[in-house]
Order: C-alpha cells, then structure tokens, then sequence
C-alpha cells in the first residue's frame, strides 16, 4: 500500500470520530479498486473488498465529487462526497469518501415541518387574549430589535435605556404591572426603569 494513502487515515479517523455516529469514512486504493480502509462501517463493507469504482471514476479529474445522494443497504438515504487523493507527482492513487447518515435528520426535518404549519393555527391578535399586554411588549422589544440588528443578550446600558425610551413612546407602559415585567426582560430593576423615564421627562 502507498505510504500516500496511509497518511490519510488519521484524517479520515478524525472526521469519522466528529460525525459519530453518523458517518461512515472509506478510503480506496484507485490501482487495486480495493477498500484500503473503512472507519465506523455501517454499509456492510470491509477493508480488501472492492472499491467497485468505475473507470471513468478512477481517472476522475475533479479532486472533489458531491455531495451525492446514497442509499444504504438498509434504506437509509446518506449524503456522500469523494475526494481523490494524489501522490507527489500529482497522480491519482486514492479515494477518500464520506458517507453521512441523513435519514434521522429527514424525519427531523419533516416533524418540525409538520409541527410548524401555522396555516392551522388561530390568529391570536383576533381570537382570545386580545388584551394581553405581556405579548405587546414581547413585540414591541423584538420590533425594535430586529429593526437595529441588535440583541437582548447583549444590549448594553445605553442601549437598554433606548429602548426603554421606544417602549414608553409606543405605550407599552399601559400594563399594570408592564414595568416589573420589561425590568425582567432587560435584567434591570424597577428603579431603573423609572430612572431613565424620569430623564426623558425631564
């Protein structure tokens, strides 16, 4: 075996051991179309079995082909992508190939598509809680975050009193209670709220 091909299992190692267990990483020596290597194996293949691979594969001049769709022997779909692997005069000798297990991912993808179809549910703004003030602020401050590009987690002080200033502007103080509850979304006091709109009132 070429010393150029096992150089390339312990990258082949790595990438298996991040996408475990969800990757299967095969290297194949292009000369004998043999599997040279096969890390975390769920294709029923072993090293010494042949790599299968075409002739207008093995003389693949792009040194990366994919992604690519799979399917597994179990039915599972996997995503796959292969590189060739070059000795030092620039000759192809090898194969490196990912095969990523997406099937879990699918279903995943499908749940959260099926859960999420908002056709089905209620608007809210004309059905019950039409006074829920809690809600209002929620989109006030959020409004007003995605209109700056800014974020609760890393406001800091100037720009907590702003949009303390844009609350107060739009109402969103009508609440009984709005003050505690924006001191709570902010990780402020109460004090501190009433400070700074005793400031603009100034």
């Amino acid at each position: 075996m070429k010393k150029t091909l096992k150089a390339f299992f312990p990258i082949a190692e790595g990438i298996q051991r991040l996408l475990y267990p969800h990757a299967e990483v095969v290297i194949h020596d292009i000369n004998k179309n043999k599997i040279v290597a096969i890390f975390h194996p769920f294709s029923k293949r072993k090293v010494g079995d042949s790599s299968l691979l075409t002739e207008s594969e093995m003389q693949a001049v792009e040194d990366c082909m994919g992604p690519y769709e799979k399917l597994n022997w179990d039915g599972r779909k996997l995503k796959s992508v292969s590189s060739v692997i070059r000795d030092e005069q620039g000759k192809a000798v090898g194969m490196l190939c990912i095969n990523l297990d997406v099937s879990k991912l699918e279903k995943m993808n499908r749940f959260f598509s099926e859960f999420m179809q908002f056709a089905k549910i209620t608007d809210q703004s004309h059905a019950l809680f039409k006074d829920d003030w809690q809600e209002k602020i929620n989109h006030y401050v959020h409004r007003y975050l995605n209109k700056y590009h800014l974020s609760l987690e890393s406001l800091d002080r100037e720009e907590k009193k702003a949009l303390i200033e844009h609350l107060h502007k739009v109402g969103a103080f009508t609440g009984k209670n709005a003050a505690l509850y924006i001191a709570q979304i902010l990780g402020v006091s109460r004090a501190t709220i009433y400070n700074y709109l005793e400031k603009e009132n100034v």
